[in-house]
């Protein structure tokens, strides 16, 4: 069976199924979280003689990393969902972001004062290895119930992350993964986040493999009947995850469980369709991340707290609720 190319027909009737009623609402909400974003914060824009200067040099690059990354961390968390075949799989329950964080300090460590791009270079590279690692032990489990496969990537994500932490004791870099491990928000400025922009490239590389990894995520068998490279596309799906969770790696720092909720949640309104899922997911990304952003703005307010403190919280409590209602099916 090979994949229909995107016309000008088909691509008509692909707009007019995403822009419904509840998806132009879904901009509007985006937007509004926007406008709270960029009018949230301790500087004084308006009373300031520079505040309209800061304005974009701080908070204009913020509200524009928040959406990017968040945006990035959602879309990795349903492709791995779709090729691993498993509701519980994203970044943060595979190892992938502790890869990403070993790739960061591996840079750290062989160049003192690493450039972003180098930094971004060993968190993609790392994310890469750990994932495909990933697969890897995934091939060789017989029982891959929905709760097995998280608890090994979890597992092999503390077993990465133990390994960092003792590299940081002996090379005295723990300051390094502290500061990582918090993901905030706080340090984007101007100049800081413009490496986020790669995310578009990928979004839309994501988009144009959408309909092979969505045949990808029947098992290799039906896949590969239907007349696709099933580990080319699996190649090509792990790396463009490892290339989003790097960058957002190396910019931000680690985002838990966003990878997790938000295509979970889409899934069950829309089902698995990743091409017409895109949209929704991203947007639905961007909204959770800058509402919990803004409640870590002003829930101590001049001060903050990081921003991965509020996703945590949220994601961890989403992700037990998953697990009890999957036991619950089961028996």
């Amino acid at each position: 069976m090979s994949i229909k190319k995107t016309g000008t027909p088909e691509a008509s009737s692909y707009f007019k199924r995403i822009w419904t009623k509840p998806f132009v609402l879904m901009v509007i909400a985006v937007l509004v979280l926007a406008l709270i974003s960029l009018s949230t914060g301790a500087y004084d824009i308006i009373g300031q003689e520079d505040g309209w200067e800061m304005f974009f040099i701080t908070r204009v690059p913020r509200t524009l990393a928040l959406m990017l990354s968040s945006a990035a961390m959602a879309i990795a968390g349903m492709i791995m969902q779709l090729l691993t075949q498993n509701r519980f799989v994203e970044p943060t329950t595979t190892g992938t972001i502790e890869w990403a964080g070993l790739g960061l300090l591996t840079v750290y460590i062989l160049i003192p004062g690493p450039t972003l791009v180098q930094r971004m270079t060993g968190a993609i590279l790392f994310s890469f290895v750990g994932t495909m690692l990933f697969f890897m032990f995934l091939r060789k489990i017989k029982l891959k119930s929905s709760l097995i496969v998280p608890i090994i990537g979890i597992m092999l994500g503390s077993v990465v992350s133990a390994a960092s932490t003792f590299i940081g004791l002996v090379f005295n870099m723990t300051q390094s993964i502290e500061i990582w491990f918090q993901g905030s928000f706080a340090s984007v400025q101007r100049g800081r986040y413009e490496y986020l922009w790669i995310i578009i490239i990928v979004t839309v590389l994501i988009y144009l493999f959408a309909d092979r990894l969505t045949l990808a995520s029947l098992g290799e068998d039906i896949s590969t009947s239907l007349g696709v490279k099933y580990n080319r596309i699996i190649l090509i799906g792990t790396a463009l995850v490892s290339i989003s969770v790097g960058v957002v790696a190396a910019v931000i720092g680690n985002l838990p469980f966003l990878g997790l909720i938000v295509p979970n949640i889409v899934s069950m309104i829309r089902g698995d369709n990743l091409k017409e899922n895109l949209p929704w997911v991203a947007l639905s990304g961007m909204a959770t991340i800058m509402l919990c952003d803004i409640i870590a703005r002003v829930v101590i307010a001049p001060f903050e707290v990081p921003v991965s403190l509020i996703l945590g919280t949220l994601g961890a409590v989403v992700f037990i609720v998953m697990l009890l209602y999957q036991r619950r099916r089961q028996v």
